[in-house]
């Protein structure tokens, strides 16, 4: 059984989210339960979330999900503007609502760093090159 699309493919906050995740070396999307999914041999960020046990708010539609530095995390749960995504959030992943004011310098170093947590040595030289 496939998921239904949970995104709408004209979201310019997904346009400006798509256009720092493709920048990276060697990074590609793909629809994964539904939702966009940004890759290189593994995940390292997700578009739209939903906590546990509420799964049709769409609260968290429009939010980041990525994998922090693990000695980042415990500052990021302080933080009220993060939550624990359901799935995800067990394996460290964050989520960070992007409905709102975004700093999107801010986002841009939250998915480097869950590109540097993911992808390959390989891409993260690449990365540190240019």
């Amino acid at each position: 059984m496939s998921h239904p699309q949970m995104f709408d493919h004209d979201d310019a906050i997904l346009a400006k989210l798509r256009d720092i995740c493709l920048a990276l070396p060697g990074a590609d999307v793909k629809i994964s339960h539904g939702r966009p999914a940004f890759f290189t041999k593994k995940i390292f960020a997700g578009y739209g979330a939903v906590l546990k046990g509420d799964h049709h708010s769409g609260q968290y539609d429009q939010a980041l999900v990525f994998m922090p530095e693990p000695d980042e995390a415990p500052a990021l749960a302080d933080d009220s503007r993060f939550f624990t995504p359901a799935y995800w959030g067990p394996y460290g992943w964050v989520g960070l609502d992007l409905s709102g004011e975004v700093d999107w310098d801010e986002v841009t170093e939250l998915v480097e760093t869950s590109y540097r947590e993911t992808a390959p040595k390989k891409l993260i030289k690449e990365l540190d090159s240019r």
